[in-house]
């Protein structure tokens, strides 16, 4: 009849230098189910690779073995770790419990991986640490264990899928006699329930309890006493799959996130200097990216104040155009006809002149500018005292001035109001009626004192001027700048019948300055990315470092069972859950940087756009996956027998 276990001419080598050292030589070998074996040697004989071998650990050099009449040669890692999961269970020397865990949850670990649901892998673990006496120490973690409740937990740990193979490496060697007895006596228990037990021992009072003994030597078998049960056909019984398809992949990534949240709590400072530079990056992306459009706002604020969407008109080809036929240009007449236009919200003239202004003994240098009552409307500026000039003045050439006020300053530093005083202009006495408010600007303010009046006034009474400087068009709301300057440029020349003049449009300075500052906003959002990608090394690096580290952890995984993936999937959860917590703790210090700004600059319109937190945590998750695959699959490449002998 076919063995449970059987090995034929098996070897193993490893690479030495430029050669092979042969550990196993030609193992020929039947264990049948129900059986207790020991395996015995000396130090260095082989029995450790042969009782790999025997758990579907390692894979041998040469020679067929057969589990239950199957070969696992035929057998890929998936199919592997399945076997390990479901029909074999380990109890190590250094009883391998995995220290952030509880007794419960190392028990519950090789079920996790079967797919168990946690109800029912719960009340397995409970069951069986009951059984074997632990029933109060379920949530003790292993530092809070005795050696010998170490070992019955780990016990407890290969029984929990079933166990049907339970191969026992030294499962007394770090043991005091009594609970090395009480452990001995367990395993006769689990070989009286029919479990198949193999135990790998160099103590002769260990072996002598078994059925039967087998004494390898240099890689060899010395005794192999024929077995002392009855031949049957060995078979594994086969443990259904809890859930298929989304649930079983969702429930996968569920214990997964799990295992990694444990994994992480358990190594709060190492975390923490993990996320520091996430934390750092993602501050710095989203700083710089709300930062950053609040100065955006603030400059086209500023732009606009201005006077954007207006269209000036000026006489001659281009700026310094000084030929004499084109002085003219622009009538009164043109100003009319664009007035009626639809698209036109309103239209001023302007006459400038630099004059003399006085008042009493103060004598100063300002602009006088000749605009029409709808001037103010269309730069959108406000008074701080009285009010612009009306049409009535306008058409009798009223000797009215609105000053600036920096010329309110200067002409009279000594009174609260100037509305209803009198100031020469040139050589004209004008009535102050308003004051214009300054406007503050992120671009400071002119040093040349302003005037305004009546641009009949200034042509008539002090220019003697027939013809118009410019023409300022303010365009109603809605209606293309473009398309307006087209249809300005199309009237004007209807009206000249030719092309004298030339138009300046507002829009362009304010697109140009959108432009500016959208390319300044990206090279300082992809210098905080530069900072991002750091923290993302730093994650890759600190991860590497981690992998090192819980080496003998991600053995002790596969030994119950983990799939590559399901190593691969922790420990990218794990850099994504860094980084995703890292990337919420930089979301909050940008937070704290804005609003700490926001007390300084109480004119910015600081504020958090849904985008900017949504770019946040994708670029969060983003440099935990990138820079997280790495650790993560090289914890999943790891030889499970090199990484349990890891210390």
């Amino acid at each position: 009849m076919t063995a449970l276990l059987e090995l034929s001419n098996i070897r193993r080598s490893y690479p030495s230098g430029d050669g092979q050292v042969e550990v196993l030589k030609g193992i020929s070998l039947a264990i049948h189910a129900g059986e207790m074996v020991a395996i015995v040697g000396a130090s260095g004989s082989g029995k450790s690779t042969l009782m790999n071998i025997l758990g579907c650990l390692d894979k041998p050099t040469s020679g067929t073995y057969r589990v239950a009449g199957t070969d696992v040669s035929t057998l890929d890692s998936d199919a592997l770790a399945r076997l390990r999961r479901e029909h074999f269970g380990f109890i190590f020397q250094r009883y391998h419990l995995l220290s952030h865990l509880t007794a419960a949850q190392n028990v519950e670990v090789p079920a996790v991986y079967a797919g168990v649901e946690r109800k029912a892998r719960l009340a397995r673990a409970l069951e069986l640490l009951a059984r074997l006496g632990l029933s109060e120490r379920e949530g003790y973690s292993p530092s809070q264990l005795s050696g010998g409740q170490q070992q019955r937990v780990s016990i407890a740990r290969a029984l929990m899928n079933g166990g049907q193979v339970i191969l026992a490496d030294e499962p007394t060697g770090a043991l005091d006699s009594h609970s090395g007895e009480e452990v001995m006596a367990i395993l006769h228990q689990l070989r009286e329930r029919g479990h198949t037990v193999i135990i790998v021992t160099h103590d002769p009072e260990v072996a002598a309890q078994a059925q039967r003994v087998i004494e390898i030597r240099d890689g060899e078998i010395l005794s192999n006493p024929p077995s002392q049960v009855s031949a049957s056909t060995g078979t594994l019984s086969a443990s259904p799959e809890n859930t298929t398809g989304m649930r079983q992949f969702s429930g996968r990534f569920r214990e997964a996130l799990m295992m990694a949240w444990r994994a992480m709590a358990a190594n709060k400072m190492r975390t923490l200097l993990t996320m520091l530079g996430i934390i750092i990056g993602i501050a710095s992306v989203v700083s710089i990216v709300v930062v950053g459009d609040a100065a955006k706002q603030l400059v086209l604020a500023d732009i606009r104040a201005i006077g954007t969407n207006t269209i000036d008109i000026y006489p001659g080809k281009d700026f310094g155009d000084d030929d004499p036929q084109y002085q003219q240009a622009l009538k009164y007449d043109d100003l009319l006809a664009i007035q009626k236009q639809p698209w036109v919200s309103s239209a001023t003239p302007a006459i400038s002149q630099n004059l003399r202004l006085r008042n009493g003994n103060i004598d100063v240098a300002a602009s006088a500018n000749g605009v029409s009552s709808q001037y103010f409307n269309v730069y959108g500026m406000t008074f701080s005292e009285g009010s612009t000039f009306n049409d009535e003045q306008q058409k009798g050439r009223a000797q009215v001035v609105v000053l600036d006020n920096n010329t309110r300053r200067q002409l009279f530093p000594n009174k609260a109001k100037v509305v209803g005083e009198i100031i020469l202009v040139g050589n004209m006495p004008a009535t102050v009626i308003g004051v214009a408010q300054e406007k503050q600007s992120m671009f400071g303010s002119s040093k040349i004192l302003r005037v305004w009046m009546p641009y009949s006034t200034l042509s008539a009474r002090v220019l003697g001027q027939s013809w118009l400087n410019s023409i300022t068009v303010r365009v109603n709301e809605g209606y293309g700048s473009t398309q307006a300057e087209q249809q300005l440029e199309r009237l004007l020349t209807l009206r000249h019948g030719k092309k004298d003049f030339f138009t300046w449009n507002m829009d362009g300075v304010l697109k140009t300055a959108e432009k500016t500052t959208r390319t300044l906003q990206l090279f300082l959002t992809l210098v905080a990315v530069i900072s991002l990608l750091v923290g993302g090394i730093g994650v890759m690096n600190i991860m590497l470092v981690s992998v090192t580290e819980r080496t003998r952890e991600i053995g002790i995984r596969m030994a119950v069972g983990a799939r590559a993936s399901d190593v691969l999937a922790q420990f990218l959860i794990e850099a994504v859950l860094v980084c995703l917590v890292g990337g919420a703790l930089g979301v909050t210090l940008s937070m704290a940087i804005a609003f700490t700004l926001q007390l300084f600059l109480p004119g910015w319109e600081i504020g958090f756009s849904p985008v900017a937190l949504v770019t946040a945590f994708v670029c969060s998750t983003f440099t935990g996956v990138l820079f997280g695959w790495l650790p993560a699959r090289s914890a999943a490449r790891l030889d499970p027998v090199e990484a349990l002998a890891r210390e």
